[in-house]
């Protein structure tokens, strides 16, 4: 692979500016029984928070027309067992080791940055879709003045490049956006699923027992990519695009509208190979249009 594809996020390099996104890869090695993991720019693990938590109760994935609900519940083993069962294995990859860390409370959050102050990875992914149990269940991430106030408590402790994930489902996603980079983010990730939902006619009651789920794959590109644009002209700090991302087409659009790197989720599913094909896809399209480098592409929209 030539390095046309090489991409510089937070002063990070990523040899391609593809990565799994948090959720939909468990931590790479499920994953790595298909293909070998380490073509990949990234890899985002799946979520976690402070303690194990054994995610929702009842049905967590529904199909829908060109795309999935999930309500898994942020279903994962906890930091701590991360850091002795997973890290390890994923820092010796040849790829860019992103850890996304959830929290149902400020301490926990904070409690799970100090725990991942100790030991090294690339970026920290700081998940803000996250209900607030102490504020009715609010997500941090709806609010700018909730999210900023998190966002400078966390980054007053950690040590890692923090990079923050925002919901489609905030009030105002620019707003949201400037205010994490206001606060010393060193990064933006965005979208988040859709909140969304689905009822079963049999029973006449919603599918998921959280009535609402998260709405994701193909039918949400074309707000993602537009939410992309947006804030990736509204900040000065990178940008990571995803939301629906399943062809190398859709891919070379989230860079022109300002994304740096891109994560491939929901489309894993259909093909666990996908996040290859738009590597491929991606380099053919810089050689045939004479593009020495991807970083001349991006933002041009």
């Amino acid at each position: 692979m030539s390095k046309r594809l090489e991409t510089v996020f937070a002063g990070v390099t990523f040899k391609n500016p593809v990565a799994l996104a948090s959720g939909t890869c468990g931590f790479g090695r499920e994953f790595n029984e298909y293909f070998d993991i380490q073509r990949l720019g990234g890899l985002c693990s799946k979520g976690l928070t402070l303690n194990p938590c054994p995610g929702n109760d009842g049905i967590r994935v529904w199909e829908t027309a060109s795309g999935m609900l999930n309500s898994v519940g942020m279903e994962n083993p906890g930091v701590r067992s991360f850091i002795e069962r997973d890290l390890e294995w994923v820092n010796g990859l040849d790829l860019v080791n992103i850890v996304n860390l959830g929290g149902h409370c400020e301490e926990d959050y904070l409690e799970g940055v100090a725990l991942l102050n100790d030991h090294p990875l690339d970026l920290l992914e700081l998940n803000i879709s996250c209900p607030n149990t102490k504020n009715g269940c609010m997500s941090f991430g709806l609010q700018a003045d909730i999210a900023r106030e998190l966002v400078r408590k966390v980054r007053a402790v950690c040590r890692h490049k923090l990079v923050v994930k925002l919901s489609p489902n905030a009030e105002n996603i620019t707003a949201l956006a400037r205010a994490c980079q206001e606060e010393g983010a060193d990064g933006i990730s965005l979208t988040n699923t859709f909140q969304a939902m689905a009822i079963d006619l049999k029973r006449r009651k919603p599918v998921f027992d959280n009535v609402y789920a998260g709405l994701s794959g193909p039918a949400i590109k074309p707000i993602s990519l537009r939410m992309v644009h947006q804030v990736a002209h509204a900040v000065s700090i990178p940008v990571m695009g995803l939301g629906g991302i399943t062809t190398w087409q859709d891919a070379i659009e989230f860079i022109m509208a300002g994304a740096a790197v891109v994560q491939i989720g929901t489309g894993s599913f259909m093909n666990p190979a996908l996040a290859l094909d738009v590597i491929d896809g991606m380099e053919r399209y810089l050689e045939e249009n004479n593009i020495e480098n991807i970083s001349e592409i991006c933002g041009i929209i």
